[in-house]
């Protein structure tokens, strides 16, 4: 199975969970609170920041023709209304690095980090948000925006919802789960650690005062309200709008994190409830878009209790995922049947130690990927997460995701043999 040249096979990740030391972040501070809700602090990552030459190289040689990665807000802009030259010049490189190397860059301008200064005005429920948002994105499209093609404005727009949604079911879950063993970080798309997070809200409440200025930190993840929800819309088609006036060639998107929702015998009407929640809500503020980007890593069964653990028996991974890479050619599908515009697969992968399951997960994904293609489905590109083993936000560096393996004693990069499969598929 080959893709056409013009079709996008590459690897993604965030800033934040590969560059190292994003002091100006709120993660950041985060993670080095006393009462942290994260099992170690990010430190130097995988030193991706200094070693994006090499990191880009490696992805070219494997044949891979895209990549998609995150600028730092917090890197351009560390003080309210203060831009780092050196920072967009650093960025620049990489744009360059990639284009020298025959891959596409495609640009996620925030990827769940944020400054610490936004946080102290109130974050992501704050109605101020969305002017910052499109101010960053200004200066980026000014700086940057002639040699970019592709830009996603916010990763994973509902995921705060999606934190809203667990939290809520996991408060409600907690004793049920504790006498089976299980855990309910499964049901979302990122690595959380919501054991840790009930055990520390009070002692951590009053350090936030300390560090933010504010008891309850509002950040990109934290679970959100419909409010919330309403401005990281706002953000988004503010962001969109400052780059199609100044650089109307680039094709905008977001990403959204989609499970492959399942209705079981009388889980109809809650499973369509979900998709609305994570999907077709967003529809009227995505519809002027180029492309949308799916993420997707499992799915989600639901009843007519609601959302179901993983059947019995089956393959879980390090997430606590249930092993089902079939989900994302079902995800593609639905999501056509709404979203009218192109489709970019800006995320999909597995939480792994052995890469024989990775190598397995991804001859499966990109089975659905061209089965869709060939329906006619406008499927521009597959990005698989992640290029590297990384930072995986407050599971920190336990679980695996990754292309290459990086002993982080050394920062040596070892490529594993899914990425050279990967490679194979694209079009020469």
């Amino acid at each position: 199975m080959k893709f056409d040249k013009s079709f996008f096979i590459g690897a993604a990740t965030a800033a934040h969970q590969v560059e190292g030391n994003n002091t100006h972040s709120d993660y950041w501070a985060q993670e080095h609170m006393e009462h942290t809700d994260f099992l170690e602090p990010s430190g130097d990552a995988v030193d991706h920041y200094n070693r994006y030459g090499e990191d880009i190289r490696i992805m070219a040689d494997a044949g891979l023709n895209a990549y998609r990665f995150s600028i730092e807000w917090a890197r351009i802009e560390p003080a309210e209304g203060q831009f780092d030259e050196r920072e967009i010049e650093h960025y620049r490189s990489v744009i360059r690095t990639c284009r020298e190397n025959g891959i596409e860059p495609i640009v996620t301008l925030h990827h769940f980090t944020s400054p610490k200064w936004l946080i102290s005005k109130g974050g992501w429920e704050s109605d101020d948000t969305p002017a910052y948002f499109a101010r960053y994105a200004r200066y980026v499209a000014a700086q940057l925006g002639s040699e970019l093609r592709f830009v996603c404005t916010i990763n994973e727009a509902n995921m705060g919802i999606q934190v809203a949604a667990i939290a809520a079911r996991y408060m409600q879950q907690v004793q049920a789960m504790q006498k089976s063993g299980g855990a309910s970080e499964g049901t979302v798309q990122m690595g959380l650690n919501l054991e840790k997070m009930m055990a520390n809200q009070k002692a951590a409440a009053q350090e936030r005062m300390e560090i933010f200025g504010v008891a309850k930190t509002e950040c990109f993840t934290s679970p959100r309200t419909e409010h919330g929800d309403a401005l990281v819309m706002e953000a988004h088609r503010a962001a969109r709008a400052a780059f199609r006036e100044i650089c109307p060639h680039v094709q905008i998107g977001l990403t959204l994190s989609l499970h492959d929702i399942q209705a079981l015998p009388g889980g109809e009407e809650k499973a369509k409830k979900e998709w609305d929640e994570e999907f077709t809500h967003y529809l009227p503020a995505i519809e002027g878009d180029d492309f949308l980007g799916i993420q997707n890593y499992t799915r989600t069964l639901i009843d007519a209790s609601g959302s179901l653990p993983a059947p019995e028996g089956a393959e879980l991974t390090q997430m606590e995922y249930e092993y089902y890479p079939q989900a994302l050619e079902h995800v593609i599908r639905r999501a056509a049947e709404e979203f009218k515009g192109d489709l970019i697969v800006t995320e999909n992968g597995i939480a792994t130690d052995d890469d024989k399951r990775r190598e397995a997960f991804i001859e499966t994904a990109l089975s659905g990927v061209s089965a869709c293609l060939t329906d006619g489905i406008p499927v521009k590109g597959y990005l698989h997460w992640s290029l590297m083993d990384n930072f995986e936000w407050q599971k920190g560096y336990s679980m695996t995701f990754g292309l290459v393996a990086v002993d982080r004693s050394t920062q040596k990069r070892s490529p594993k043999p899914s990425l050279a499969l990967l490679g194979s598929f694209t079009g020469r």
